[in-house]
């Protein structure tokens, strides 16, 4: 086909993020990432997402020993990752809802009740600004609109638990996921433990196999920061402020390449050198 100047190639998902707010979206996400990094002591940033998984692992060309088969259950969690440690919250359930979702938030706000304020960034998922996990925060102040399903409510549920968690949400920019490091976590956790895993016949096995993997990030974590994309200047700049530049320079060059192609080019994993941008 060269005479014709064709090409076989492979086909390929065109990412793409519509958010008309995406830039002042990422601009407050980096002002939460300095807010704390001046003073860590009164301010925390987790990044947070959820995962699915299942009883029977992700497909791939393997040897396979003949057996019974299981019905598909799946396992979800949510959880958060400390921008500034790496440390991990996480809850596993078998459905997130809201309930899940108040539960873990106070597990977060017992984890860092010694902060005034905690800024959770997280994607668009509606039921991240259902009216009853709203509730259980103290009241906030979202900059963006809200895509609320057409049969949702507006106003808490007699359910509601009325908590003041000292939490504040940070909304990321729609069909962005390249902005988020957790992402990068959930990335490792099915490469260690979920693809061609052999717990189809003990699933509860599986749990608990989920379960060791992230409890090893229970307290802060420079393995998990360098997963994701965080460099160790502490030397130079002290390690709160490292590791803000490090989510800094993340976010910066993902984005760059973004806006020239429109395809996203996250650096997975990468141990490129971060530039420093303290001028003090």
């Amino acid at each position: 086909m060269e005479p014709f100047d064709l090409h076989y190639q492979r086909g390929r998902e065109y990412v793409h993020s519509p958010d008309p707010n995406y830039d002042p979206k990422v601009a407050d996400v980096i002002h939460c990432l300095e807010r704390a990094g001046r003073d860590p002591e009164a301010y925390a940033v987790l990044f947070q997402d959820e995962l699915t998984y299942y009883r029977q692992p992700t497909l791939a060309c393997a040897d396979e020993e003949a057996g019974s088969s299981q019905a598909l259950a799946q396992r979800r969690i949510t959880a958060t990752v400390d921008a500034l440690t790496g440390r991990v919250v996480y809850l596993q359930r078998s459905k997130i809802g809201v309930k899940a979702l108040v539960d873990v938030y106070q597990r977060v706000a017992r984890v860092y009740s010694d902060r005034d304020t905690i800024y959770v960034v997280q994607d668009n998922w509606p039921i991240h600004f259902h009216p009853d996990v709203l509730a259980a925060l103290r009241p906030q102040e979202l900059r963006w609109p809200l895509h609320r399903p057409s049969n949702g409510s507006t106003e808490p549920s007699p359910r509601a638990r009325h908590l003041a968690l000292p939490i504040e949400l940070v909304q990321l920019p729609t069909y962005a996921p390249w902005t988020s490091p957790i992402e990068k976590l959930w990335r490792w956790l099915k490469q260690a433990v979920l693809h061609l895993h052999r717990y189809a016949d003990r699933w509860q096995a599986l749990w608990q196999d989920v379960d060791r993997f992230l409890d090893r990030f229970s307290q802060a974590s420079a393995e998990l920061l360098r997963c994701v994309g965080r460099q160790s200047r502490e030397i130079l700049c002290g390690p709160a402020l490292a590791a803000v530049e490090g989510l800094f320079y993340y976010l910066i060059e993902c984005l760059k390449p973004i806006a020239e192609s429109g395809m996203p080019q996250i650096p997975m994993g990468s141990n490129q050198t971060v530039r420093s941008w303290h001028t003090g």
